[in-house]
């Protein structure tokens, strides 16, 4: 390995510079065009591959910019020959590689086979055609579920492969962790300037609210909402949301009886003390309460990345002038191993899953009761990521968890 290769510095990022948002109308991707287009760049192309997204749903703070301020190109990504075309055509100079089959504990683990096949093919024709097509830099957006089910805590980037992995999760975390090595080794085999970054739990607009298939803070947002609206008898809010995102069929359409018959089968329940009372709605959460759990508001991950990609390359990582112990990465000068070079992406703070739903509770008036059901898996005890590398890179979080939450509320009215 020509270690020269790792002092290679690329053209920076320009704001008429080609960049392509993979995943763009996802949770992350959408919002890395947002910061991108606020920082007033113009030269945009992201991939979407059922539905042309809303540009209006982008909510630009600068009124200058253009009606379509982004190029959306229909790509399956997936397909590999209909990758290979689109970079031939399209040229990107820059790539952000936030396309991903992502969902929470239930569809990790009944999906396993789509969730290790799909990631690594999205990866897999994205990288390498960044390779072949000459991509001056490359961002690999992964997920903290890389590390051991028994990591230290916090979590450094060095206790990668150290341990066995949260079996429920097991498929999803080797894709990524593959996508990992595949920039790692791009990087010392041909110079290439890709950077890997792991964020912890995300979380805000464009989130998926599906009950069946989405991460703990949306699923706890919709269902006590639902919950709130029912202890308020208010059917028109109730109809309004399953119109927008219906549950095994059921919308806004749907008699009282399958309305409330599917709610209560996702936990939201409605019970009658007496038939002239008021009725107590309960909501049922999977677990005891007691799995801690590190939220990052998505517009601040999307601006760590920005600056990432604006102000360091992979030799800022290697070459730093602070001491690589302090980064955790290993790169032992007799046995010419390079390792453990990817940057976690959090705030260091974390909160318990009881905590996160008396917050939300709270924040949105519901009344009713939470019941936490120990009959269903808990996963992973704590997973808090070890911040310290990107804080000496120079980017800290800004949107505390509360503001967040009541952030995404607001959005989810809005959308619902």
């Amino acid at each position: 390995m020509d270690n020269s290769k790792l002092n290679i510095k690329h053209s920076p990022l320009q704001k008429s510079s080609k960049i392509f948002v993979a995943g763009g109308t996802g949770l992350v991707g959408s919002a890395i065009i947002q910061n991108l287009l606020e920082k007033g760049y113009t030269n945009i192309v992201a991939n979407y591959h059922k539905r042309i997204p809303n540009n209006s749903k982008l909510n630009i703070k600068h009124s200058t910019l253009n009606t379509n301020p982004v190029k959306y190109v229909k790509l399956d990504l997936l397909d590999a020959t209909a990758t290979d075309e689109f970079f031939k055509s399209e040229l990107p100079e820059f790539v952000f590689l936030a396309a991903a089959k992502v969902g929470g504990i239930v569809a990790n683990n009944t999906y396993r086979a789509d969730f290790i096949y799909e990631n690594l093919q999205i990866q897999n024709n994205i990288i390498h055609q960044s390779y072949k097509n000459n991509v001056k830099k490359l961002m690999f957006l992964g997920s903290t579920c890389i590390y051991p089910k028994n990591a230290p805590q916090p979590m450094p980037e060095d206790c990668l492969l150290t341990d066995t992995l949260e079996y429920t999760n097991e498929p999803y975390a080797i894709a990524k962790i593959a996508g990992i090595k595949m920039c790692e080794s791009y990087n010392l085999q041909y110079g290439t300037n890709y950077i890997s970054v792991m964020p912890t739990n995300l979380y805000g607009p464009n989130d998926n609210f599906d009950l069946e298939k989405s991460h703990v803070l949306p699923a706890l947002i919709r269902k006590i909402h639902l919950g709130k609206v029912l202890e308020e008898n208010n059917w028109d809010a109730i109809r309004k949301d399953l119109n927008k995102l219906p549950i095994e069929g059921i919308d806004g359409s749907s008699s009282k009886e399958e309305i409330i018959g599917v709610l209560e089968k996702y936990g939201i329940a409605i019970h009658y003390h007496n038939p002239l009372s008021q009725p107590q709605i309960s909501i049922e959460i999977w677990g005891s309460g007691k799995p801690r759990r590190e939220f990052l508001w998505s517009h601040d991950m999307a601006d760590a990345c920005v600056f990432l990609m604006e102000n360091r390359d992979f030799s800022d990582v290697i070459n730093s002038e602070k001491d690589n112990s302090k980064f955790n990465i290993k790169h032992s000068t007799l046995t010419n191993e390079i390792r453990n070079t990817h940057i976690n992406i959090g705030t260091g703070v974390d909160v318990s899953i009881k905590e996160l739903a008396y917050m939300i509770k709270d924040l949105i008036c519901f009344k009713g009761e939470l019941y936490f059901n120990t009959d269903k898996p808990d996963g992973t005890m704590k997973k808090l990521t070890d911040v310290s590398k990107l804080h000496s890179l120079g980017w800290h979080h800004k949107i505390d968890l509360e503001e967040g939450i009541m952030r995404m509320y607001d959005w989810y009215k809005g959308n619902s």
